[in-house]
């Protein structure tokens, strides 16, 4: 592919892109910009402005994204190998977002909301089982954690993380020339 002949650098990096000899890398890190890292941005722009159309579009959008991950997660591996992948990847991905497609809502309100009707009472049972599982690991992980933690401040003669940290400021203190007593703190700021 002779890159000599673009016109301009954007061309450059689509041709990268929809090369199919090209690494998969790029078009791997596409994915990734055009799939998360734009909508995400495109999220953040949506509710700042209060915009709900544009708030409802990317909610859309999420909920075929976060439906693609979820099945990408179980088939990844056996179809990541057939040629092309990412390539369709990406251009699905497009698809989704476009405007003019709309195809975030599309999948949504084809196949996304049937299928969660069909089976809420079922998944607002699983949802609260796993929450409740969530909350429980973590306040068992997170009693832990504090007690790890508090541990670990405790130096050899039992003071704490904030005792030793004054004991610290304390050998730091030093006479001036005109009497008066300084202590030197962290990032050499005076008091």
């Amino acid at each position: 592919m002779d890159f000599s002949r673009c016109v301009i650098p954007g061309e450059v990096g689509l041709r990268l892109l929809l090369s199919p000899l090209g690494s998969n890398i790029v078009t791997r890190a596409a994915c990734c910009s055009v799939g998360v890292a734009l909508p995400v941005y495109s999220t953040f722009k949506a509710i700042e402005k209060n915009d709900q159309k544009e708030k409802d579009k990317w909610l859309c959008y999420w909920a075929a994204f976060g439906s693609f991950s979820i099945a990408e997660i179980f088939t990844d591996k056996i179809i990541s190998w057939f040629p092309l992948y990412y390539h369709m990847k990406f251009a699905f991905l497009v698809w989704l977002q476009l405007p003019a497609l709309d195809g975030s809502r599309h999948l949504y309100q084809r196949f996304i909301r049937p299928f969660l009707l069909k089976h809420q009472a079922k998944l607002d049972q699983l949802v609260g089982v796993i929450y409740g599982e969530m909350v429980i690991s973590c306040s068992a992980e997170g009693l832990i954690i504090w007690f790890l933690c508090s541990l670990a401040t405790v130096d050899g003669n039992g003071a704490t993380g904030d005792e030793r940290r004054d004991r610290r400021r304390t050998a730091t203190t030093a006479a001036t020339g005109d009497g008066k007593r300084r202590s030197t703190m962290a990032g050499g700021e005076r008091s």
